[in-house]
Order: structure tokens, then C-alpha cells, then sequence
């Protein structure tokens, strides 16, 4: 199930709304209870936070947050050496500006 499904289901529930028919649950359902309807709404935020880290995700190159191999490290010393820039050397690593940076640092190119 999709994490914007999920929501759409919890979020009816904590409304005290059955997400199937769209009625409101009678006062004695459990789904009117204080303790389940804050129970419900934390795991909304939960999935808000799960739905936002995915659509920043896709968002990022495909590289990004994975390990860097030797090969790679080579390579980047020997482009940003050559003087290729920061935004050249993260499109051609597949990577954010962020992480090559924190590779060059590492690796004593460039002040932290």
C-alpha cells in the first residue's frame, strides 16, 4: 500500500470518519476514543514525515547517501585536481554538491 493511501485511510479514521463509507462513527465506537484518535493522528504525522522523506528522496541523484568506491575516489580527486567544479564533479559522480564536498574535504582538497 502507498504511503498516500495509508494516509488518506488513517487520517479518516482519526477524523472519526469510516474512510470505506464516509459516516461518522458513533460516539461509543472505538474509533471515538481520546487515546485512539491521538493514537491515529501520531501515526498521520508518522506518515506525513514518511511521505515527505520519500518525494525529497526521488528528488536527489541516484548516488546520493551510498558508500563511495576507491575507483570513484580516485576519480573524483583526479577531476576536481584537473579543476573541474563542484556542480560538474556532482552531476558527472551522481551525487549532491553536499557529498562531494565532504569528499573533498576528507581527502584535504578543500578547508572544512
Amino acid at each position: 500500500m502507498e504511503h498516500a493511501q495509508a494516509l488518506t485511510i488513517v487520517r479518516s479514521l482519526a477524523n472519526g470518519v469510516d474512510p470505506a463509507s464516509g459516516e461518522v462513527f458513533a460516539a461509543d465506537s472505538p474509533y471515538q476514543r481520546a487515546d485512539t484518535v491521538r493514537a491515529l493522528f501520531a501515526a498521520t504525522q508518522a506518515l506525513e514525515k514518511a511521505e515527505s522523506f520519500e518525494r525529497r528522496r526521488q528528488q536527489l541523484p541516484p548516488k546520493a547517501g551510498a558508500p563511495w568506491s576507491e575507483d570513484e575516489d580516485r576519480k573524483l580527486l583526479a577531476s576536481f585536481d584537473a579543476g573541474r567544479g563542484l556542480v560538474e564533479l556532482a552531476a558527472a559522480h551522481e551525487r549532491t554538491q553536499t557529498g562531494v564536498r565532504a569528499r573533498l574535504v576528507k581527502y584535504g582538497r578543500l578547508a572544512a
